[in-house]
């Protein structure tokens, strides 16, 4: 796999930041993950934490180095980290349930996989334009799709930052999934949080990431989403990946080629072993900073170490 891939958040006018990300992957599969804590709830951003620890740690056993299944994969691997939120719950008697949005995405053998709860989003983006994109589980979404509001006002809808299905929930969450799509050569796939998208038009989208590479457009957009939105601003996250289908590297392409079988790149940190099941320690921006240098640290080596074609 050869592919370009840049990951930012910024905590925007609010106390803390409950935004998750991260992405790993194997010599076969790579798999990018944004999950919104929602702040409304208790501990959403350990929601957000457990999601991306549980999900990724699944990658990690299933991943060998490709996923046999990719859909189902996201199905089940979602669902064990609804049920690890429920068991942080109920270890930690908490008043109520911790609650997060998460967007999940696979890109294996050629072809993109993904799924979603919430309104944490996907933009699948081609030659300039949005191609594909997942549908918000939200209110305003649902006043959109009967024409009572149109796209325009839900922007500033009262009503805009309320979703009904997120991962913590006391019900069963419904995880949407996508079908099996192929990526040809230039393709991105972005995934970000409301913050992002809800201060960034489409088109600024677009044409972001038609004139730069991920390692400039994510940033550049990260930042206008904080300008945009003022003091106000939410929590701001993206996580971007084109997909390399030539056989021309610049110095920040990835490409998995060298790795030795089994095994794995990431920025997701698991739990600590030494604390009881369902228990996570968060990870601090910090850390994250330190992890994502490294991880570049890697993937310069790697190229580095490619053949001259």
């Amino acid at each position: 796999m050869r592919f370009s891939i840049f990951q930012e958040s910024k905590t925007g006018g609010r106390k803390s930041n409950q935004d998750r990300m991260g992405y790993c992957y194997t010599r076969e599969a790579l798999l990018m993950l944004v999950a919104d804590g929602m702040g409304g709830h208790v501990q959403g951003d350990m929601a957000a934490q457990i999601t991306l620890q549980t999900v990724g740690a699944d990658f990690q056993r299933a991943a060998t180095p490709a996923l046999r299944h990719p859909l189902h994969f996201l199905q089940e691997s979602l669902e064990n980290a609804q049920d690890e939120i429920v068991r942080y719950k109920a270890m930690h008697r908490l008043p109520d349930f911790p609650r997060t949005t998460v967007v999940a995405c696979v890109i294996q053998h050629g072809h993109a996989y993904w799924a979603h709860v919430g309104d944490s989003r996907l933009y699948w983006m081609r030659g300039g334009a949005i191609i594909g994109q997942t549908h918000d589980h939200s209110r305003v979404q649902s006043l959109v799709d009967q024409q009572l509001i149109t796209p325009l006002e839900a922007l500033t809808h009262p009503d805009r930052n309320k979703v009904y299905n997120c991962l913590g929930s006391p019900e069963r969450p419904r995880i949407e999934i996508s079908r099996k799509m192929r990526l040809v050569p230039g393709d991105t796939i972005l995934l970000c949080s409301d913050g992002l998208w809800s201060s960034v038009s489409d088109t600024m989208m677009v044409n972001a990431f038609a004139a730069h590479t991920v390692m400039r457009a994510v940033p550049d957009l990260v930042q206008v989403a904080l300008n945009k939105a003022g003091a106000a601003s939410d929590n701001v996250t993206a996580l971007a990946m084109t997909w390399e289908g030539t056989d021309t590297l610049t110095e920040v392409d990835v490409s998995t080629l060298t790795m030795p079988v089994g095994t794995m790149t990431t920025t997701i940190r698991q739990t600590n072993p030494t604390l009881p099941v369902g228990v996570v320690d968060a990870l601090s921006d910090d850390e994250i900073e330190k992890a994502i240098r490294e991880i570049r640290e890697s993937i310069r080596r790697s190229n580095q170490a490619l053949p001259k074609e």
